[in-house]
């Protein structure tokens, strides 16, 4: 069994002006399709250094195998969790991300909006998804079957290496 964080990126969410329901989905979902315990949740506002900081945090601390992120990822001005991201992490894993925005576009055009980033830090895998509870539904659908084997790897449980040979 995997330990998983779940990070709500949202000002609003983080004032109390709303409830987060990506969050509870995304932590419901990792329970309920894949068995795994929900490590971490916290809600943090739309803040570059407040994003990063809990990444490092989780992976570097706590130890968590996937850190899903919610939020943040789209046009405006103050969505900035994939820089966030992208300061944490070590090394890309941009087929997730285009994995989810390939199947989004089949659902929305504006999926291909997203500038939601993929990557490992340490042996902590990050993915970043929209903030929309629909699109984390489907989003996360997308990516499920593909991270025990990710995880297995990250975590170098004997023989995964091998389930991948040809």
């Amino acid at each position: 069994m995997f330990r998983v964080g779940i990070l709500t990126v949202s000002d609003r969410v983080s004032r109390g002006e709303t409830t987060d329901e990506s969050g509870v989905i995304l932590a419901r979902l990792v329970q309920e399709k894949l068995g795994w315990e929900i490590g971490r949740r916290a809600v943090v506002p739309d803040e570059r250094e407040a994003i990063a900081a809990v990444l490092r945090s989780w992976a570097d601390e706590e130890d968590l195998a996937l850190i899903l992120t919610t939020g943040g990822t789209g046009f405006a001005p103050r969505d900035v969790t994939p820089e966030a991201t992208l300061d944490v992490i070590e090394r890309a894993a941009p087929g997730l991300v285009e994995a989810m925005r390939q199947a989004g576009v089949e659902v929305t055009p504006h999926a291909m909006l997203s500038r939601a980033v993929a990557g490992i830090r340490g042996r902590t895998l990050i993915v970043n998804l929209s903030g929309s509870p629909k699109a984390v539904q489907e989003q996360f659908a997308v990516i499920a079957p593909a991270l025990p084997h990710a995880l297995r790897l990250l975590r170098q449980i004997p023989g995964e290496d091998t389930r991948h040979a040809v």
